[in-house]
């Protein structure tokens, strides 16, 4: 069975990875799992409380396909969790590496993006980090793979997931007709710029 393990940390960004990992247990029937520092419980953004299943340790490679490392403010902490070594053997294992948001600062660290096309929040994101994959870093707003290795900013959860799934080799036209669901909404709407009183009333929907 397909697996894909999730690496949460405290304050993790809940909805970065809840597509990805929804679909894929409900509708592809592969196996997801989450692991977090000392296997202890984690609480997202939104206040959700996560028992994870794994500790960060004890991930064993032979039994993932991917590897995702959420965002979070973890990761722009001294204290980190030291996950680069954990990357770098799951990348030489072939083993798919994922990171969105700030959970790209790991896969930077681990100097897994210093030589492949990929992305971020900003380029900023990842120079605090000091890698030296500048210039092959792509400013657009949607994930990026190279290498087995894929990347996002935090507002392209839904490109995120795609390029995870076809990682795996699960890109299909059931897939291709998910995603033009999802697309619909926007398509469909008249962007606008909410300043004053408007920006009150878009925010707080009265």
């Amino acid at each position: 069975m397909t697996s894909i393990v999730t690496i949460l940390t405290q304050g993790y960004a809940d909805w970065e990875i809840a597509l990805l990992n929804g679909a894929a247990r409900a509708y592809y029937g592969i196996e997801v799992r989450y692991a977090a520092p000392g296997g202890v419980p984690v609480t997202s953004a939104g206040g959700l409380h996560v028992t994870p299943g794994l500790a960060i340790d004890s991930v064993e490679l032979g039994t993932a396909d991917a590897l995702v490392v959420c965002g979070g403010p973890a990761w722009r902490r001294a204290d980190a969790p030291a996950v680069a070594d954990l990357l770098r053997r799951a990348h030489a294992a072939g083993i798919l590496v994922a990171g969105i948001c700030d959970g790209t600062r790991a896969l930077a660290t681990a100097g897994l993006l210093d030589t492949i096309g990929h992305t971020s929040n900003s380029p900023e994101t990842l120079s605090e980090t000091g890698y030296t994959g500048g210039p092959h870093y792509c400013d657009v707003p949607y994930a990026v793979a190279d290498d087995r290795i894929v990347t996002a900013p935090g507002t392209a959860s839904v490109s995120f997931f795609a390029e995870v799934m076809d990682g795996l080799g699960l890109a299909d036209g059931n897939l291709d007709h998910y995603l033009g669901l999802l697309a619909a909404e926007h398509q469909s709407r008249t962007p606008f710029a909410a300043t004053g009183a408007e920006a009150d009333v878009a925010f707080t929907g009265r």
